[in-house]
């Protein structure tokens, strides 16, 4: 997917993500907030009209399209990308999980595969940020950071039933 960003003086900013079928999804960010959406057939079409909206209403949009309110396909992983290459992603922890009952700092997660556990979501209890004396302990759910190769590595920490 090749995403096509230019500025528009004055206005905002222009953004052109190709989409699988050859069409063009655009999307024009004003200085206001307020979003436009128009589609083309094809990168040399002209564009139509699809919707508008305020900058609220698009953030909203925004965080159903992104799964924050529901996830399609049922998985033990949510996964949110926050550049090319770096994500927040989240894991639950099962009983066979290697790590499983270690503190974060015996199991030395970052040293060994790269990721860091910002947060553990236990039962109604978030623990944010953890200590390297914090035990993981099957049932959390582990909110990491990393690149998607250290995060693979991160899974087989886990072991197969927490992969998606």
């Amino acid at each position: 997917m090749t995403i096509y960003e230019s500025d528009l003086p004055g206005v905002g900013k222009k953004y052109e993500v190709e989409l699988e079928n050859g069409e063009r999804l655009v999307i024009v960010t004003h200085n206001t907030g307020k979003r436009e959406v128009y589609t083309k057939a094809n990168e040399n079409a002209d564009s139509e009209k699809a919707f508008e909206a305020s900058d609220r209403l698009a953030r909203k949009i925004g965080t159903i399209l992104e799964g924050a309110y529901f996830q399609p396909v049922q998985t033990d992983r949510v996964e949110t990308m926050l550049s090319d290459n770096t994500f927040i992603e989240w894991y639950s922890v099962t009983k066979d999980a290697e790590i499983a009952g270690q503190s974060i700092g015996d199991a030395r997660i970052r040293e060994r595969v790269g990721v860091s556990i910002i947060a553990i979501q236990r039962d109604d209890e978030l623990i944010t940020p953890p200590t390297p004396d914090t035990v993981i302990e099957p049932g959390d759910t582990l909110v990491v950071v990393g690149d998607r190769e250290d995060c693979i590595e991160f899974e087989k920490l886990l072991g197969d039933d927490s992969e998606a």
